[in-house]
Parts: C-alpha cells; structure tokens; sequence
C-alpha cells in the first residue's frame, strides 16, 4: 500500500508516496538520488547506510520510511555548508586519509557526527567501540581513528 509521506531530508521538506514496506535507504537513493547511502549488506551489519535521523545515526536498511514522517534526515549529501565548504569532520577524514575504497565511509561519517555532535572527549578505545558496527575491509580503522581524534571536542 502507497502512503504519503513528508519528512525532512538535509533541511529540505520533502512528500512522496512510498510503499509500507520500502526502507529509508530505497527510498534515499531511489527517490531522492542521495547515492552516498550505500546498499551494502541489507540487514542492519555492516553500517554502509548510516543517516541519521533526528540526530541518531541508524541503519536505513532496516528503518522503514514511513517511520521517518515527519523526522529531520540528514545524509552525507547535506553535511556541506551553504557556500560548499566540507564539515569538520569531512575534512578530517580527507586530512587523515582515512578513505580508501570509500564505500564504507559516508556511513562512518554519519556515524561521526553523532558521535562529535555529543561534545564529550572519548578515548581511542571509547571511538573504537562506537564505530564497530561499520565495517571497513581497506583502511583498518587507525586512520578513522585518528580522523574521530581530529574532530572530537570540536563544532560540526
């Protein structure tokens, strides 16, 4: 069954019409082209698809879209300042070079910003265990690590 939905996504109003059953990230990148959600595993595994909605980063693979009207989703895509300047915490990424193969890493970056958007100091083996629930088969972790180090404690 079709429903009408409306949510924000990167501070836009949207409405469409989406079937009960299609998860936020067919709808993302689908409907919307936001192609930084990556499909990756499909049961909520290996992170790729991180967004966060209202704030809290979730796996889109297994969030329905019609549990996001009325919410604030914010993608990768949405993370840029107005005059296109990266976040913080896109620039520490770039910085630490903590990307490989990439696919792994908007949904990391998501993540992150939930995670810098706290405002608390973490240790190294605290960002370790924040992020383990996305998997990354290129960079092994350090150089993410050190791009979380970057941020922490800084405004994103």
């Amino acid at each position: 069954m079709l429903r009408i939905i409306q949510m924000t996504v990167n501070g836009k109003e949207v409405e469409l019409a989406v079937d009960d059953r299609e998860s936020l990230l067919d709808t993302l990148r689908s409907h919307l082209g936001l192609t930084s959600v990556k499909k990756g595993c499909e049961v909520g595994e290996c992170g790729a698809c991180t967004v966060l909605v209202d704030g809290e980063a979730i796996d889109s693979c297994i969030y329905l879209t019609m549990w996001a009207a009325g919410k604030h989703i914010l993608t990768v895509e949405g993370l840029r300042s107005p005059s296109g300047e990266l976040s913080p915490v896109q620039q520490a990424f770039i910085d630490e070079a903590a990307v490989q193969c990439g696919f792994c890493t908007p949904g990391i970056i998501m993540s992150a910003v939930e995670i810098i958007g706290t405002g608390r100091k973490y240790t190294r083996d605290e960002l370790r265990k924040l992020i383990s629930g996305h998997l990354c088969r290129c960079t092994g972790y350090e150089n993410i690590l050190n791009a979380l180090e970057k941020v922490a404690g800084k405004t994103v």
